[in-house]
């Protein structure tokens, strides 16, 4: 008995759920968990159905085409393919630092292929989960000439996302398009507010009252892809900007942890610079 996932994205009509699952039946799956969502504003229907039993994936697939609505997409993923990332760094530890733990005691189920870092500073701490680092650095380069280096580093992994984790350099789009849809970044703070360099100088500056962080993938506007998940700290008027930027890196490693598990589980849906992601 065999586990999958079945991810559908389709123009909205009636009977899409009954449908799908008529189809699954129709093909002796069980349909283990169903989550089903409709953008109004869009007309879009997204569904994701955990389903078991003996597959072929091609009959199935070729069913699903046959009876949903013109321009749907469909996917089908196995519950044992165990994704690959890898992780681009700069000097910050601590993002890295909780994936590598989490992935090593259980709390993500991932493969981290390697890590990539501008400097060498986190060598030390990645090599101790016997994981490999390289240092691509982009002294003396031009943005372009340092990102084909480490385009050329990633790609033996073939990873199915590359994590940004703290990692400090502007992409350009020739390497977004690389990863399209793939490539997950950390924002330290609750996007829109609070873009580009010093955010928690900023937020210190404006007196907030919450701090927050934001991950989501990159797209080729500076900070504005689809956001994946977001969270706040509450703080008051006795936090100065180097307290703040403390609380703040709690908050970033816990969503970007988050959002990276949602990923993994295939519970991300990506359209018009949206995002569906349940639960």
């Amino acid at each position: 008995m065999e586990k999958k996932t079945l991810l559908t994205n389709c123009p909205d009509s009636k009977g899409l759920i009954a449908q799908i699952t008529n189809i699954c039946q129709k093909h002796q799956l069980n349909v283990v968990k169903n989550d089903e969502f409709v953008d109004h504003q869009y007309n879009r229907f997204f569904m994701r159905t955990e389903i078991e039993g003996i597959f072929n994936d091609h009959t199935l697939l070729a069913d699903l085409d046959l009876n949903l609505p013109k321009g749907s997409t469909r996917s089908l993923i196995s519950a044992s393919h165990r994704k690959r990332i890898v992780i681009l760094v700069t000097k910050e530890a601590h993002c890295i630092g909780d994936i590598l733990m989490k992935s090593t005691y259980g709390g993500i189920d991932v493969e981290i292929a390697a890590v990539i870092g501008n400097y060498d500073i986190l060598e030390d701490l990645v090599t101790k989960f016997d994981i490999p680092y390289h240092t691509v650095s982009h002294e003396g380069l031009t943005r372009e000439e340092h990102e084909q280096k480490v385009l050329e580093t990633i790609a033996p992994y073939t990873p199915d996302y590359v994590i940004l984790a703290k990692y400090m350099r502007i992409l350009t789009p020739n390497f977004v398009e690389a990863y399209a849809n793939k490539l997950i970044n950390i924002h330290h703070s609750f996007l829109p507010a609070f873009i580009g360099a010093k955010p928690y100088q900023q937020a210190f500056d404006r007196g907030v009252k919450i701090i927050g962080a934001t991950a989501h993938f990159v797209n080729n506007d500076l900070d504005e892809g689809p956001i994946i998940t977001q969270d706040v700290a509450h703080i008051d008027h006795a936090y100065n900007a180097e307290a703040l930027a403390k609380a703040g890196r709690d908050v970033e490693k816990s969503v970007l942890s988050r959002a990276l598990q949602r990923v993994l589980d295939d519970k991300v849906f990506v359209y018009a610079n949206r995002t569906v992601v349940f639960r």
